[in-house]
C-alpha cells in the first residue's frame, strides 16, 4: 500500500510538472514572437569585464546591432553580459533567457526583455526558435552542448540550416583537429557534416555573412 502511495504521488508530481513545463513554453512563446531578426549569442560565463574574450564578444554584439540585429543570450554574466549589454548599448532589444540553478545565476542588467527557465530543454527551443544565427564564442561544458544541439538539429534536418559561427579561431581550430582526428576519420561524422558550421573572427565579416541568410 506504502509503495502504490509513492508511485502515485510521484505520477501527480510529474502531471503537475507538465503544467509548468507548457507555461514556461507559453510565456516564452508570448515573449519571443516579435523578437524580430535575432542573434543568438553564446559562451563562458566566467568572463570578466576587461578580458579579451568580454571585450570581443561586446564588440561584436554592437556590430550585430548596428546592423539591426537582436540579440539574445542566456541572460547571465561573462560573454552574456557583453553581448546584452552591446544590443543595449546600441538600443536594439536585448533578450536574456535565465536559467534557475541551485547556485542561482542573476541577470546581468543589460537585458530589455527577461525570460526565466527552470527546465534547460525549454531554454534551448527558445534560443534555436527564434534566431536566425547561432554565435558561439569560447565557453565550456554548457556553450559546447549548446553548439552540439543546434549542429544536431541541422545534421538530422530537424530544423532548416541556419548560421552556426565558432567566434575565435586561436580556441576553436584545435576542437575542431580534435573532432577530424577522431569522428570524421572514424566515420561518425561525414566531412560535409563538418561544414554546417564555420569559424570567423571578424565582426563585420560576421554580420555580412549573416545577412545573407534574412529574408526580406
Amino acid at each position: 500500500m506504502e509503495k502504490q502511495y509513492v508511485i502515485d504521488a510521484i505520477t501527480a508530481r510529474d502531471s503537475w510538472r507538465l503544467f509548468h513545463i507548457m507555461a514556461e513554453f507559453v510565456e516564452g512563446f508570448d515573449m519571443l514572437t516579435d523578437v524580430g531578426s535575432a542573434v543568438t549569442i553564446f559562451g563562458s560565463a566566467r568572463a570578466k569585464e576587461g578580458d579579451e574574450l568580454y571585450a570581443k564578444t561586446y564588440e561584436l554584439a554592437t556590430v550585430l546591432a548596428k546592423n539591426k540585429f537582436n540579440i539574445i543570450t542566456g541572460g547571465g554574466p561573462g560573454v552574456m553580459e557583453a553581448a546584452n549589454r552591446g544590443a543595449y548599448d546600441v538600443g536594439v532589444k536585448s533578450v536574456g533567457i535565465n536559467i534557475q540553478l541551485p547556485l542561482e545565476q542573476k541577470p546581468n542588467p543589460y537585458i530589455n526583455a527577461q525570460l526565466s527557465c527552470k527546465y534547460f530543454f525549454v531554454r534551448k527551443v527558445m534560443f534555436i526558435k527564434y534566431a536566425i544565427a547561432y554565435i558561439v564564442m569560447q565557453g565550456g561544458f554548457g556553450t559546447l552542448d549548446e553548439f552540439f544541439e543546434a549542429v544536431t538539429l541541422i545534421q538530422t534536418k530537424k530544423i532548416k540550416p541556419f548560421p552556426v559561427i565558432l567566434v575565435g579561431s586561436a580556441f576553436w581550430h584545435p576542437v575542431i583537429r580534435s573532432l577530424e582526428k577522431t569522428m570524421v576519420a572514424t566515420g561518425m561524422v561525414t566531412k560535409e557534416e563538418m561544414e554546417i558550421f564555420k569559424v570567423m573572427d571578424d565582426p563585420q565579416e560576421i554580420a555580412e555573412y549573416i545577412k545573407k541568410f534574412v529574408i526580406v
